[in-house]
């Protein structure tokens, strides 16, 4: 808990920093820090980190779920002292906010998943590693000290190279696995089509494989270059319920279900050994007209009740979004574009102050719609507009 308040505290930094002449490092707006990310960015690593599949439907479905959702404000309720703060798996995060995987970052600057690692690290915001880093989860993992982490798992056509990255994960101190269930192949996108371009072809965001000694000895095996025994191996679309009890018995981690977007997977992921599902529509990278994470959120959440959290990942942009998702029932939310354009910015720092700008307005929002803990946030205190 902190009297001043993360809001406040930005506020004044900005401010303070405004009397001599100082603006922020990167755009605070979403819209303008996008822009100055794009004019940033070549043209091949702008289209992988924002497009979408087909016509980007989905992903400005996952936008406009939030503008049918407002707040309503409550007054003369001190709000003067809050706490953002919530509980996750047995650890006290400083807010209801945790950084994506978001894969290939060595598209967007050269220091990539560790610059994000010592962002993540300096917030006290957790990072969940991509299985598509650009650098392995230790070397992340050593630059953040006890800060928490998470790992992100594809589940490979070789399951011994599964379970030699779950136990790198518990090794490198990740708290949870979220294994990613809606990339057992990649979505049509057109923007990364027109130009030929896949990252992982090129050899960049394969980090997390080419540092894996199962992965290494497959490459010698098969006497291919380490290219095309990851586009080999990397992804299994046969994978099905059945396989979750193979990974429950090779870990004690909590292990949530990423991609969860009808109640019925979320009961019966509960009902498999899982401990979480994050409702995702992988930023509206993998089936176009899907429906928006947002609005799949309150039938999950009643679907699962009290037995497990719920996280949602997908159109998550400010503050604000972080608030109605948490009202709404999420009980933390991942963040991934906007700390990819300030990491395109101005690597570390960049990342930084997106999170600082994310949880400030956030902090603020509690405290300005009368509340001053995050457990008071619920769907009373919003009203449906569309």
């Amino acid at each position: 808990m902190d009297e001043a308040g993360a809001g406040r505290r930005r506020q004044n930094e900005v401010y303070r920093a405004g009397v001599y002449g100082r603006s922020p490092r990167v755009p605070v707006g979403i819209r303008r820090l996008q822009e100055r990310a794009k004019r940033a960015l070549d043209a091949r690593a702008y289209a992988y980190v924002a497009g979408g599949a087909g016509d980007e439907a989905t992903q400005r479905a996952n936008r406009a779920a939030f503008d049918r959702w407002a707040v309503v404000p409550r007054v003369l309720r001190d709000a003067s002292v809050r706490d953002t703060s919530v509980e996750l798996f047995g650890r006290r995060l400083p807010a209801p906010l945790l950084l994506g995987p978001v894969g290939a970052l060595e598209l967007v600057h050269p220091e990539a998943d560790l610059a994000v690692a010592r962002a993540a690290a300096a917030t006290g915001v957790p990072m969940v590693f991509s299985n598509q880093g650009s650098r392995s989860m230790e070397e992340c993992a050593a630059a953040m000290d006890g800060s928490p982490r998470w790992f992100q798992l594809y589940w490979s056509t070789s399951d011994e190279l599964v379970e030699s990255l779950v136990h790198r994960a518990e090794q490198a101190g990740c708290d949870a696995l979220v294994v990613t269930l809606d990339t057992t192949m990649l979505g049509w996108r057109p923007r990364d089509l027109d130009l030929g371009h896949l990252p992982f072809a090129l050899g960049k965001g394969i980090a997390q494989y080419t540092s894996d000694p199962v992965f290494r000895r497959l490459v010698e095996e098969r006497a291919a270059a380490a290219v095309e025994t990851f586009l080999g191996i990397y992804s299994r679309p046969s994978i099905s319920w059945d396989d979750l009890a193979w990974l429950r018995s090779r870990t004690e981690l909590p292990i949530l279900l990423k991609g969860v977007l009808h109640p019925d997977d979320a009961r019966r992921a509960l009902d498999e050994g899982m401990d979480g599902v994050v409702v995702s529509t992988h930023g509206g990278r993998q089936v176009d007209r899907s429906i928006a994470a947002l609005d799949a959120l309150p039938d999950v959440v009643a679907a699962i009740g009290d037995r497990a959290p719920v996280l949602l990942d997908s159109g998550i942009r400010s503050g604000a979004d972080v608030f109605t998702a948490v009202a709404l029932g999420a009980r933390a939310v991942l963040l991934g574009r906007p700390f990819a354009w300030g990491l395109a910015l101005a690597g570390e720092a960049g990342v930084r102050q997106v999170v600082e700008d994310v949880v400030g307005e956030f902090d603020l929002t509690l405290g300005l719609t009368g509340h001053t803990a995050v457990d008071q946030l619920g769907p009373e205190i919003l009203r449906r507009v569309g």
